[in-house]
């Protein structure tokens, strides 16, 4: 039996991030042999990971990157159990690892994603992330990621609480101009800050807006008030109330965060005359750390109720 000393266990712990009884046993499985162990300690991550599998992660990161040319970004949610996770530094190089995997190979999805060398690495992302759960000891999950191209701003809020891109239709003179930059960013302050959920009128599926109208003829039919009214006053009203929708439902027929006396799309109109240009908002991307991800809800009276059993 080869001798575990305490510097051997150090040094496996530094590279793996695993605990020291790990650590040690690790070596004595291994025999001594350091490369051996790490290979163990790999091994057992993998098994760990997919016990972790069924724990609920909602916490994370959001986070943006752009490329050298700053021509293309990307944007990624990362989810682990806890915000102490998230903070770690280890977790958020693994993070920015992930995107610079992403704008170098631009795979369609996080399957693709999965399968790709890791960041400098010959180890796959999917292995990449199992290890990182045994090291980190959380449940970890690559939630979406979205790649962009062109003309764009974008805007991180509250440490990667919530995420924004805005991609613009403009010329590329247009756009190098001074003014344009702080118009761009907000935008995205405004996508940040007012969740929404299409660019324009056009945007929206004729579907939705068929849909919504029929709710609103109800709404106004059930109403004693308007029991009398001809039909084509009623087509009156719920046009009106589908403009309110409108407002509600798209960016530019917002009202403009820091002027409310325009909308969006009126203050993109002037941003654009005052730079003798021509702008759009073309799309526009809003991750939410942990949205639709129902959070784990801890009965501390059950869980003292519990320990006090044992």
């Amino acid at each position: 039996m080869a001798e575990i000393t305490a510097k051997l266990v150090a040094e496996l712990r530094a590279k793996t991030g695993c605990g020291m009884m790990d650590c040690k046993n690790a070596l004595k499985d291994a025999n001594g042999d350091f490369e051996e162990a790490v290979k163990l300690l790999r091994e057992k991550g993998l098994a760990v990971a997919a016990k972790k599998e069924a724990r609920i992660a909602a916490e994370g990161i959001v986070e943006i990157m752009y490329s050298d040319d700053k021509k293309t970004a990307a944007m990624i949610e990362v989810n682990a159990e806890t915000d102490f996770v998230a903070k770690n530094d280890v977790f958020k190089e693994f993070v920015a690892g992930l995107l610079r995997t992403i704008l170098a190979n631009k795979p369609a999805d996080v399957d693709a994603l999965m399968a790709l060398a890791f960041d400098g690495t010959d180890t796959t992302v999917e292995d990449a992330l199992k290890e990182k759960v045994f090291t980190i000891g959380e449940k970890i999950k690559i939630r979406r990621f979205v790649i962009v191209e062109g003309v764009m701003s974008s805007y991180i809020h509250g440490k990667g609480t919530t995420g924004v891109i805005v991609k613009f239709d403009t010329d590329d003179a247009t756009a190098a101009k001074e003014g344009f930059a702080e118009y761009a960013k907000n935008i995205a302050l405004q996508v940040a800050a007012y969740p929404t959920q299409y660019v324009n009128k056009e945007a929206v599926p004729a579907d939705v807006i068929e849909s919504e109208k029929q709710i609103l003829i109800a709404q106004i039919k059930n109403d004693p008030a308007n029991a009398k009214k001809p039909e084509a006053i009623v087509e009156k009203m719920v046009a009106g109330r589908i403009g309110k929708f409108y407002e509600a439902n798209c960016l530019t027929e917002q009202g403009y965060v820091k002027d409310d006396a325009l909308t969006v799309a009126k203050y993109t109109e002037q941003t654009a005359k005052e730079l003798g240009g021509a702008i759009t908002i073309n799309n526009f991307f809003r991750f939410e750390k942990g949205e639709g991800i129902q959070k784990r809800e801890d009965n501390f009276g059950e869980e003292i109720a519990s320990m006090l059993k044992k």
